[in-house]
């Protein structure tokens, strides 16, 4: 792929690595320029000479910078202990751009604007929650917090960094009453979204009087977002284990699928016979927060390799890490090494003929035989991540700058010219 006709000087040159743009359909060895913090050019056998930096990354995978559009990293919220700092389990897995689903809500958007969105290193957007007061206590059933007009304005103001409207944990496994109608929180939260033109992000609990089926035939919009959908409580699957009905007309008018890990919503026992039946999730996505990130979750890449388990080919897993969500978030700037992008960009070694265990919410595992393992981070085209040094030099070859004592304002290199 040749993407523009820039011959150079670049910045850097990833060299002679498996690139998989999904956006262009490219799974072949090919080049990588970078200039100015942005892609430059992606064609096969660039020349070396043509880069002022040159890392040879022959035999790894290089892909545009992961998406996790589903996790929460309001760090310090004052009513929430939910949040991680958005940096953290993220650059190690490849991962550029995150999307924190609706841990602020209208009243305290700003505040996490200020506090983490401009403070932070990783891109970060966002989801704001119907309810005023974001998540995670008992005022998310407050339907008076659920204000549709409040929640869309925010959207538009700050149009840039957020990306949808988000409802979760509306009234589950209690009885409806007057003050908590089923719909509540779904049907002001499509409405927030009709008013700033963005899509919802629904998470869901089903009852007799809020069916599954009505929420994904009826109630969403195309483009709008089921996040869980191998949940232990949707009805994924028939009584002898096929995929059923609803769930393929939903896709068909558009809905879109995101699998959420989180703490309790990924299970083999839906994933696996729905996906051997080719229904795959449209997106993938971690729901990292502190109640998972030390496990079943860990990270983005942790789930990635999960689907590469399930049977999900190497390009389907990148893909729906990367363009899928990009689209799905309304930001195709993202997502791809398109020449003039920033210069987002993750490496991975795949190890293949292994065995490698992976855990779901049920506690029950899946061994598969191949797992990618992050080596390099790109953001905008500096090194964020590069744990064993790609492109270093060893200690006795380090440059003079090294060598410097500052206590002795000497050099302690012996052998310089």
């Amino acid at each position: 792929m040749s993407n523009t006709p820039d011959q150079g000087p670049f910045d850097l040159l990833l060299k002679c690595g498996h690139v998989i743009d999904p956006r262009y359909g490219i799974s072949a060895v090919q080049d990588v320029a970078i200039t100015d913090g942005k892609v430059a050019r992606v064609a096969p056998d660039l020349p070396s000479e043509t880069a002022q930096r040159v890392l040879d990354v022959a035999g790894l995978y290089v892909t545009p910078g992961i998406i996790d559009m589903h996790c929460h990293v309001f760090a310090g919220h004052a009513r929430s202990t939910l949040s991680v700092p958005p940096a953290l389990s993220t650059f190690s897995a490849g991962v550029t751009t995150v999307v924190d689903a609706g841990t602020s809500g209208w009243r305290d958007f700003p505040e996490f604007k200020e506090r983490i969105i401009d403070r932070s290193k990783i891109r970060v957007l966002a989801y704001v929650n119907i309810v005023g007061r974001g998540m995670a206590g008992d005022w998310e059933h407050d339907t008076a917090e659920m204000r549709p007009a409040l929640a869309a304005a925010i959207a538009e103001e700050f149009g840039d960094i957020v990306v949808g409207i988000k409802t979760a944990h509306y009234w589950a496994n209690r009885p409806f009453d007057a003050a908590h109608p089923p719909w509540a929180a779904v049907e002001r939260a499509v409405e927030a979204g009709e008013l700033c033109r963005k899509p919802v992000m629904v998470d869901f609990w089903p009852a007799p009087e809020r069916p599954y089926s009505e929420l994904i035939l009826q109630k969403l919009r195309p483009g709008d977002i089921h996040t869980h959908v191998f949940a232990q409580q949707f009805p994924i699957l028939d009584d002898n284990g096929v995929v059923q009905q609803h769930m393929w007309q939903a896709r068909e008018r558009g809905v879109i699928f995101d699998l959420g890990h989180g703490a309790a919503s990924f299970w083999y026992r839906n994933a696996v016979p729905a996906i051997a039946q080719g229904y795959l999730p449209d997106s993938i996505s971690t729901d990292l927060h502190t109640g998972n990130i030390n496990g079943p979750v860990f990270d983005m890449l942790t789930t990635m390799n999960k689907c590469l388990h399930m049977g999900i080919s190497l390009e389907g897993v990148v893909a729906r890490s990367t363009w899928a969500p990009a689209q799905e978030i309304g930001h195709s700037e993202l997502g791809s090494l398109a020449a003039g992008n920033v210069a987002d960009v993750a490496v991975f070694r795949l190890h293949e003929h292994g065995s490698f265990p992976l855990v779901d919410c049920g506690k029950a595992t899946l061994v598969g035989d191949r797992a990618l393992q992050c080596v390099l981070t790109l953001r905008a085209g500096e090194a964020v991540y590069n744990p064993t040094g790609l492109g270093l030099p060893e200690w006795q070859e380090a440059p003079d700058p090294y060598w410097w004592d500052p206590a002795r304002q000497r050099s302690m290199r012996t052998d310089r010219p």
